[in-house]
């Protein structure tokens, strides 16, 4: 190993020379560094004109990245926050006294006096490290600090880690590029801002902690500018070492108390505190100062609202409102300072979580999920999802089937499933297109176990084959489609749709805001749900969509977009254009009005199918069931202020509910009675009663255009019901072409579903 070179007298002076040379910019005159005093070597500083100029590097000492904030619909109440450095910058006005002079006292206590550069500090700095070989010395003013943490952080923000590497390496290069712009910046902005700027970027802690709006809220639970002495001696000492002086490990309180205290001997030394105060604060114990809080961030840790915080950020990623790319997107979600309104209703994302997990518990053996939707009608807000699952994005949910990211409750390209397959609660669509041919709800019609799905063609769309179809029981009945509805019968589903056409109800079903939930299969003229057995709801949907279904018949035909963010605005106060809910008239109100009035009769009349979920005080209530096969039970309605659906069952794999044992239940038959309608029901009552929604019970009156009573059939009808009964006869050797299943729905009427291949 080569011998160390010692320091020769005239290496010594070299080196000197060079330090001071290369701090004031190699463009003074020698004889300036040694004239009498040394304070005058500041206003050599001072004269100083750096020629040094860094490209793409925004040394606004108010421009910092800063965490986002997201808050549920009352503005106040805070779901999640957002950032890559935890940071929250505030006004020099709101950092207290104390604090301000805590950090100037530790870190610059001649701020006030140089210029950018402070020559008398270099030259200690130089003898200390390089004569007396002591621990190395920067000599670094807070202005130079401020110049390398935004240095660094530039680095950060640009994926560099060469620049972020230059950006804290030990050389004299980067002494002197730093001290170049600190003494530029100090003839562009005032000692104030640049106090300011440094308060608010400096590390004050582990974690990304950053800046001292944050690092009084993570300690203390206070605002910055309400920090005291000892809190703000506290703070001032952590930023020489983060990793050893942050107080909330207990292996450095130790250390951290004597960095405190030696904060206050500087305070006190520069004259910012009395003999007294500086004695009782060195006195106080820093364990009994904290009041430590959790600095998590993201919807991992929001909680009951962590489904809906997921869906929120989805729709912020995904909009090119808020940036060109993904990446872009996700940089102003954890840097921009923004504060994000959501539509998030508390109390109706709480219940909604708690009636899941009550329903079925998340550690249940059998698995299922629950995935319960509510949105407001006439303005497309989200209120709030409740799944009986923990939110979890990270691997634990792997090994533990109570997490999961997955919220069920939303489409497959918003963070959901596949969606689930809604049985009977479709049915009310069939109405609806029903009616916009000009059709009565009265009408009489003949119906069939056995349909010719030719005769279900339309717009250019073919079907072969025969459908058979069952009730309850088996069997058939001749009744009208108001009867169908509240009876909830398939037989009378098909005999609607061969009148009308298959189009016609894929086209009310698109008018009144329904997709399929499978990405890239969102559109109902898919192969994948456009066959015949539609009409009975062999469709896959999230219950958010079918949520908004029933909230278009709420809201007397007007359908809107789901929305999640009603403001969003960042720290400068700009507002970011939202996702529009395009609320639109999609479907005539007395049509809307009728159909409300033939879904509160399956509540109201004896044998209904939702007659168990009338809600208290004589509340117009109007409910649908449904059950698909053994495997999905669900319930969808609203009153006119609350739509929600709820959906029951194995979201990953179709499971048989048959002969299972639910939250402490056995049963060999399970119906959407059982399940999904005391959901439903259990969720609109603790919110209308928490909520205080008063009773309106003046919606769902039919219109007399389409209630007329027909007591004959048409030719058609005549004609359709001969052309069934012929196939009727050949059901035997056709019902090869596709299976049958008996859809049990709301106990004693059973909606026989039945599944054809895809065509």
């Amino acid at each position: 190993m080569p011998k160390k070179k010692s320091l020769t007298v005239r290496r010594v002076l070299t080196l000197l020379l060079a330090y001071i040379m290369l701090c004031v910019g190699g463009g003074v005159v020698m004889a300036a560094l040694f004239s009498p005093a040394v304070f005058g070597m500041n206003s050599v500083a001072r004269a100083v004109v750096p020629s040094l100029k860094v490209e793409g590097v925004d040394f606004d000492v108010t421009s910092l990245p800063q965490k986002s904030v997201m808050y549920a619909s009352d503005g106040t109440t805070k779901i999640a926050e957002f950032y890559a450095d935890n940071r929250t910058v505030v006004p020099l006005k709101s950092i207290s006294k104390p604090m301000q002079q805590a950090v100037v006292a530790r870190e610059d206590r001649r701020f006030f006096k140089h210029h950018g550069v402070d020559v008398q500090g270099v030259m200690r700095a130089f003898f200390q490290t390089f004569v007396k070989k002591g621990d190395t010395q920067g000599g670094s003013t807070l202005t130079q600090q401020y110049v390398k943490n935004v240095l660094a952080m530039q680095a950060r923000e640009d994926d560099d880690p060469i620049a972020e590497y230059h950006a804290s390496e030990q050389t004299v290069a980067r002494k002197v590029r730093e001290m170049l712009i600190a003494v530029q910046m100090e003839k562009e902005y005032s000692k104030l801002e640049i106090l300011q700027g440094y308060l608010n970027i400096a590390q004050f802690g582990n974690h990304n902690l950053y800046g001292v709006e944050s690092a009084a809220k993570r300690y203390f639970n206070t605002s910055a500018k309400d920090l005291n002495i000892v809190q703000a001696a506290t703070i001032a000492a952590i930023t020489k070492n983060p990793a050893k002086y942050d107080p909330t490990s207990d292996e450095n309180l130790k250390e951290s108390q004597k960095q405190r205290n030696i904060v206050l001997d500087l305070m006190l030394q520069e004259g910012y505190i009395t003999q007294k105060q500086h004695d009782e604060a060195v006195k106080t114990p820093l364990k009994d100062t904290l009041n430590v809080q959790s600095i998590d961030s993201g919807c991992q840790v929001a909680g009951d609202a962590a489904f809906f915080c997921d869906y929120v950020t989805r729709q912020i990623l995904k909009n090119k409102e808020f940036g060109a790319t993904e990446e872009d997107r996700n940089k102003l979600l954890k840097e921009g300072g923004l504060s994000i309104v959501t539509t998030m209703d508390v109390n109706a994302n709480s219940i909604a979580m708690d009636t899941a997990r009550n329903t079925i518990p998340p550690n249940d053996p059998t698995g299922f999920e629950i995935a319960i939707a509510s949105i407001r009608p006439g303005t497309g807000e989200v209120l709030g999802f409740g799944i009986n699952r923990t939110y979890d994005a990270t691997d634990l949910a792997k090994i533990d089937s109570t997490r999961t990211a997955v919220n069920y409750a939303v489409d497959e390209q918003d963070g959901g499933g596949w969606g689930f397959q809604v049985g009977s609660t479709w049915k009310p669509i069939n109405l609806v297109a029903w009616m916009q041919q000009g059709k009565s709800i009265n009408q009489y019609l003949r119906t069939s176990t056995a349909y010719n799905t030719a005769s279900f063609s339309c717009n250019g769309y073919s079907f072969a084959g025969t459908w058979s179809v069952q009730n309850s029981g088996g069997g058939t009945s001749n009744e009208s489609p108001l009867q169908g509805l509240v009876l909830s019968h398939n037989t009378t589903q098909a005999s609607m749709t061969q009148q009308i056409g298959l189009c016609a109800i894929a086209d009310a079903a698109k008018a009144m805001g329904y997709h399929n939930s499978i990405q890239g299969q969102e559109d109902i003229y898919s192969s994948n749900s456009f066959q015949p057995p539609m009409v009975i709801g062999t469709v896959q949907a999230s219950p958010l969509t079918m949520a908004n279904v029933y909230a278009t018949i709420a809201a007397k035909g007007v359908e809107c977009t789901p929305i999640a963010i009603t403001k969003m605005t960042d720290r400068a106060g700009k507002n970011y254009k939202v996702p529009s809910a395009n609320c639109h008239q999609a479907i005539d109100p007395e049509i809307a009005e009728t159909t409300a009035y033939a879904i509160n009769q399956g509540v109201v009349r004896s044998g209904g199918n939702a007659v168990d979920a009338q809600l208290s005080g004589g509340r117009k209530t109007f409910a649908k069931t449904g059950t698909n096969e053994d495997t999905y039970m669900l319930t969808g309605g609203f009153i006119p202020q609350v739509a929600t659906f709820v959906a029951v069952g194995n979201a990953e794999t179709p499971q048989s509910f048959n002969y299972k044992t639910i939250n402490g239940v056995y049963r060999p038959t399970w119906y959407g009675m059982y399940i999904a309608e005391p959901a439903w029901k259990e969720f609109m009552q603790r919110y209308v009663d928490t909520a205080g929604i008063p009773i309106d019970n003046s919606y769902g009156n039919p219109s007399a255009k389409y209630t007329a009573g027909s007591t004959t059939t048409t030719q058609q009808n005549t004609q359709t019901q001969t052309q069934q009964q012929t196939q009727q006869d050949t059901q035997t050797q056709t019902q090869q072409q596709g299976t049958t299943d008996g859809e049990v729905d709301d106990g004693d009427i059973n909606d026989g579903t039945s599944t054809m291949p895809q065509q």
